[in-house]
């Protein structure tokens, strides 16, 4: 094993859900990670077999084999449980792993929301609804005190990341309001590993197509987000558009507001909003994009502000990050970082490749 030398670590680690792609990239943060050990994975699938199994770029990298084990079998023994597990299942294995007294981080959208209703619509009857106000909702950029203070955080879902990214700077300064057009263009490494006819490579490679028009699971997530951010009464009509990528994720928002607001205070929010953040970045002299932030926990946000129209200036919001790090496993080692007390940069700070 690369690297294998005994290196005391302050805190210990348990992947329930390692096999997929989410799960990938949480275990290759946690071997690279200089605080916290990774001590166990479990997955229904390769059972026995190593990590590299799954994961080919994890060959060498570690004697760890994938388990088939209770969440209270994983969570023995460690300091957090990162679930890397389908929406819908990740809420049957919760009760054991709060019962277990462990700090957990949840990839999947099952605690993110606070409305009950809201989650039966879009998922289905919440199995443990009682739980859903102990998860603190883990946009860093949002909710950092909160998370650090927590115990059980929910990642934001990928498409929710990128869109609230993009709004967030008029949200908190009390400029967004009513509705909000959004489309958004996903690569095919968000829809899992297993394969299907709309992730299939001959067809995805040549094609733009929508799906879910309206009515994405993520839509709730961001609502509520940005409601708690000062947004008022916002509605969001949002097209999610499967695009010929592996990974990446880029969002366009528009939006509008008061038209008294002048477009230099408007860009000088999102400067503000951004400046002390490791992870978002405003660039300089472009526009963000995909090709600048892939393979990396960085995403970038910007906007262009229009001109004025009856009483509303029209404002459109651009994010681009990787759905598979900041939109999703890294910000899950992002929010590890932080509900241990860590550097929240810890194993996250590489800058990606070019192009």
């Amino acid at each position: 094993m690369i690297g294998s030398a005994a290196v005391t670590k302050r805190f210990k680690a348990a992947v329930i859900g390692g096999s997929g792609y989410g799960g990938g990239e949480m275990i290759r943060r946690l071997l690279l990670h200089p605080e916290v050990e990774l001590t166990r994975v479990a997955s229904i699938d390769y059972v026995g077999k190593p990590l590299s199994a799954a994961h080919p770029n994890l060959e060498g990298r570690s004697d760890l084999v994938f388990e088939d084990l209770t969440p209270a079998q994983a969570a023995e023994g460690v300091d957090v449980v990162l679930l890397g597990l389908p929406h819908k299942i990740a809420a049957h294995k919760m009760p054991e792993l709060i019962e277990a007294g462990v700090r957990v981080v949840d990839l999947s959208g099952d605690f993110r929301l606070k409305d009950v209703a809201a989650y039966q619509r879009y998922y289905q009857a919440h199995p443990h609804p009682e739980l859903l106000g102990r998860f603190v909702y883990g946009l860093p950029e949002l909710n950092r005190e909160q998370i650090k203070a927590s115990r059980h955080v929910a990642s934001p879902g990928c498409f929710a990341t990128t869109i609230e990214l993009g709004l967030l700077p008029l949200a908190r300064q009390g400029w967004l309001q009513g509705p909000v057009q959004t489309v958004a263009m996903t690569g095919s490494s968000g829809s899992g590993v297993a394969a299907s006819a709309g992730t299939h490579h001959p067809v995805r490679s040549v094609n733009l197509k929508t799906y879910k028009t309206l009515d994405h699971q993520h839509t709730p997530e961001i609502i509520e987000t940005l409601n708690n951010a000062g947004a008022r009464e916002l509605a969001l009509h949002f097209i999610p558009v499967s695009a010929p990528l592996s990974r990446g994720l880029f969002a366009s928002s528009f939006a509008y507001v008061d038209a008294a607001i002048e477009p230099d205070v408007i860009k000088a929010a999102f400067a503000a909003t951004y400046a002390a953040e490791p992870f978002v970045r405003v660039p300089q002299g472009r526009l963000p994009e995909v090709a600048a932030v892939a393979g990396s926990n960085h995403a970038e946000v910007g906007c262009v502000v229009g001109e004025v129209v009856g009483d509303k200036r029209l404002v459109t919001c651009f994010t681009a990050l990787d759905n598979l790090i900041k939109g999703g496993a890294g910000q899950g080692i992002q929010n590890m970082n932080l509900i241990l007390g860590l550097d929240e940069r810890l194993s996250l700070e590489d800058p990606g490749s070019w192009p």
